[in-house]
């Protein structure tokens, strides 16, 4: 009887769920919304909905009836991650070895194909995750948009918003910043944009989503904006080097991989790349394939088998 492996990738804005034989041809797949807020009894309903139908869909492809369905190994990856979720998921599938964790481990399997490395994970917040050829395990930064979240788009934004004050109150430097922070809110001044900034009218994901001006501004030469997304780039490294340098030991050249929507700015992603090459000791790049398939990597890697994947989906290649 062929064994089976699942791997789940539950994140902010989809999740997605993988099925593999033993052999790493992947055999289903199924893909649903977000599952990364289980508060209150609606919550936990749209988590378990959204868990199911990703599973019901990847069982239909793999040709397997859901409810009779056992995994050898299932690995399961949740941004936010996995305290509040793991006696739910435990429930709804059947598995003879299962791991429930958070975004990174399986976002770095997924990038280095299951190697060793160093992934710097940047999209609201941001966050690096590494692990070496020994297992051994570290991560900096993701402490969120008030302590932390160094170079995430939430920061970026924060930044940006500063500059335009400064400006406006006569003692920063001119950036086109100011006029196209205004125009997109429909505010009168950076002082009026800052108060509605503090209410409920503006959530996290809606400021930080502000920061593709930073990047439009650059790219039209405006010199604050370009220093933002260098300084963002630099401290996104930084990180990465912290975990290199508890994980890997001098002159050995590292993976480091980068994802996450503020890698899309090429400006931020071309600074990165070339800041991590002259700190030394990393090689940075794009990833191999994607979270999902990091989870189901990591699935076949707690039964120790170490294979490559087969008929993967070319969303996560």
């Amino acid at each position: 009887m062929t064994r089976l492996f699942l791997g789940v990738d539950g994140g902010q804005s989809s999740t997605t769920a993988l099925i593999g034989d033993s052999g790493g041809r992947v055999l289903g797949c199924g893909r649903g919304g977000p599952c990364n807020h289980i508060a209150g009894e609606e919550g936990r309903t749209k988590f378990v909905r959204t868990i199911r139908d990703c599973l019901q869909a990847a069982c239909a492809e793999a040709g397997l009836d859901m409810n009779t369905a056992r995994f050898a190994s299932a690995c399961l990856g949740f941004s936010g991650g996995p305290e509040d979720k793991d006696a739910i998921v435990r429930e709804m599938l059947t598995a003879d070895r299962m791991t429930v964790t958070y975004d990174a481990p399986i976002a770095l399997a997924g990038a280095t194909a299951g190697g060793p490395g160093v992934i710097v994970i940047a999209g609201t917040g941001s966050i690096a995750f590494g692990r070496n050829a020994a297992g051994r395990t570290a991560r900096a930064g993701g402490w969120g948009h008030i302590y932390g979240d160094e170079g995430g788009a939430f920061d970026i934004a924060r930044r940006a918003l500063r500059a335009a004050l400064r400006f406006e109150e006569g003692w920063g430097p001119p950036t086109a910043l100011h006029r196209m922070l205004l125009a997109e809110t429909c505010a009168a001044s950076a002082n009026g944009l800052l108060h509605r900034l503090y209410t409920t009218e503006f959530s996290r994901p809606r400021i930080a989503a502000l920061a593709v001006l930073v990047d439009r501004a650059a790219e039209e030469e405006d010199a604050v904006a370009r220093s933002i997304l260098e300084t963002a780039a630099t401290e996104l490294v930084g990180l990465a080097a912290a975990v290199r340098r508890q994980l890997f030991p001098d002159g050995e050249l590292v993976r480091l991989a980068h994802v996450g929507g503020v890698f899309r700015s090429e400006i931020l992603r071309n600074w990165f790349c070339a800041t991590a090459d002259v700190t030394g000791g990393m090689r940075a790049g794009p990833p191999v394939y994607g979270p999902a398939a990091g989870a189901l990597l990591e699935a076949y890697r707690a039964e120790g088998l170490l294979t490559d994947l087969v008929d993967l989906p070319e969303e996560e290649k």
